[in-house]
C-alpha cells in the first residue's frame, strides 16, 4: 500500500533542482561555521520582502522567531492569547516563556473570534497571536475584519500575526502586512520558508515588524544557530521564484479541486486559503478518519473536533478522494431523508 503524508502541512514537492545543488555546495563545506549571525540572509530577505534589513528577524521556523519573541517581551506572569484550536506550538511555546496560556474558542465555522480574542487580553497579557490563514482550518481573517482588531488593541501588547500560509491565500480582501507594520509598531508578521517553499527540514522562517521590536528579538538569536545548507536553500529558492510559484498555484488548484468534489459527495468542508482542508462536523469524523488511515493516508485528527487534510500530489488526493467518497454519499443520503 502506498503511504501518503498528508498531516503535516508540508509541500508535496521536494526543492528544485537548483536549491538541491546549492544545498549540496554548502554541506561540501560542512566543515565551516556558517555565520556567527545570519546578516546576509537578513538582508537577502529584507530586499525579497521590500524592507529595512533592521526590520527583519531571522530564526529557526517562523515558530523559533515567535519563541525568540516571547524571551524577549514575557516577564513572569504574562499572559498569551490566542485562538484555539491553533497551531499546537502556541501553548507550548507559551509555556517555555513562563507565560499563562489565554484560549479563545472558534467559532463554529472555524474562523477565529475576533471580538472574543480581543476581550481575552487583560492586564498582563503580553502577546496575543492571530493565524492567518488559521491553522488548522485554513479560514481567513480579511483586511476588515484584522484593522478593526489591531484598532482595539493596546500599544502594549504585541500582536502576533502568523503568516505560515499566506503564499496560498488568493482573496481581494488579503490584509496588506507591510501597510499594518507602518502602522502598527507592536505588530510582528511571521513567515516561513517550510510550507510554499517545501524547506519543511530545514528550518528557515522569519519575523518583519518595527526595528525597535525587530532588535529585542535579534537579542535572542542563538550564534550560529541557521546552518548554511539552509541558508544556502533559502537564497536558491528565493532565485527561483517563478518556479516555485508555479508550484503554488498547482497546490492552490488541487485545493479547489478536492474541495469542490467532496462537497459534491456530501461532505462538509471548510473554504480553505491554505495549503490545506478541514473536515468538521457533521461530517462522521471517527468514520472518516479511519477511512483514510485504512487507505494508507496520513492525516491530522482532532478528535471530536475536524480533520485536518494536507493538499499533496493529485495521486494522494485522489486517494483521499476514494477514501472519503462512500462516507460522504452516506452523509448526503442522511440529509435528504
Amino acid at each position: 500500500m502506498t503511504l501518503h503524508r498528508l498531516a503535516l502541512n508540508e509541500s508535496p514537492y521536494p526543492p528544485l533542482p537548483s536549491v538541491r545543488e546549492a544545498m549540496a555546495h554548502a554541506t561540501a563545506q560542512a566543515n565551516r561555521y556558517p555565520e556567527f549571525l545570519p546578516d546576509r540572509l537578513t538582508e537577502l530577505i529584507a530586499d525579497w520582502c521590500r524592507v529595512a534589513p533592521e526590520s527583519v528577524a531571522v530564526g529557526s521556523g517562523s515558530v523559533g522567531v515567535a519563541l525568540q519573541l516571547l524571551h524577549a517581551v514575557i516577564k513572569p506572569g504574562d499572559a498569551q492569547a490566542y485562538a484555539w484550536r491553533t497551531f499546537d506550538a502556541y501553548p507550548l511555546l507559551a509555556g517555555m516563556a513562563g507565560a499563562i496560556p489565554v484560549p479563545a474558542p472558534l467559532l463554529p465555522d472555524g474562523r477565529q473570534d475576533l471580538p472574543a480574542l480581543a476581550r481575552a487580553i487583560g492586564d498582563r497579557t503580553g502577546v496575543v497571536v492571530v493565524c492567518n490563514p488559521h491553522n488548522p482550518t485554513g479560514t481567513l481573517v480579511t483586511a476588515t475584519e484584522l484593522a478593526a482588531f489591531l484598532a482595539r488593541i493596546p500599544e502594549h501588547v504585541i500582536v502576533v500575526l502568523d503568516e505560515a500560509y499566506i503564499e496560498f491565500a488568493r482573496h481581494p480582501e488579503l490584509p496588506d502586512s507591510r501597510a499594518l507594520l507602518r502602522a502598527h509598531p507592536n505588530l510582528l508578521v511571521l513567515r516561513t520558508f517550510s510550507k510554499a517553499y517545501g524547506l519543511a527540514a530545514l528550518r528557515i522562517g522569519y519575523g518583519l515588524g518595527h526595528p525597535a521590536l525587530i532588535a529585542r528579538i535579534r537579542c535572542q538569536q542563538l550564534p550560529y544557530g541557521i546552518n548554511a545548507v539552509a541558508a544556502a536553500a533559502v537564497e536558491a529558492s528565493l532565485r527561483a521564484g517563478d518556479e516555485l510559484r508555479q508550484r503554488i498555484d498547482t497546490v492552490v488548484a488541487e485545493r479547489e479541486r478536492l474541495s469542490g468534489e467532496l462537497a459534491q459527495l456530501g461532505q462538509h468542508v471548510t473554504h480553505s486559503h491554505a495549503n490545506c482542508l478541514w473536515l468538521g462536523t457533521p461530517n462522521p469524523l471517527e468514520d472518516c478518519a479511519a477511512a483514510l488511515a485504512t487507505a494508507g493516508i496520513q492525516a491530522r485528527h482532532y478528535e471530536g473536533e475536524g480533520i485536518r487534510l494536507t493538499i499533496g500530489e493529485r495521486a494522494a488526493n485522489n486517494a483521499a478522494l476514494r477514501a472519503l467518497a462512500p462516507l460522504g454519499r452516506r452523509l448526503k443520503e442522511c440529509v435528504a431523508r
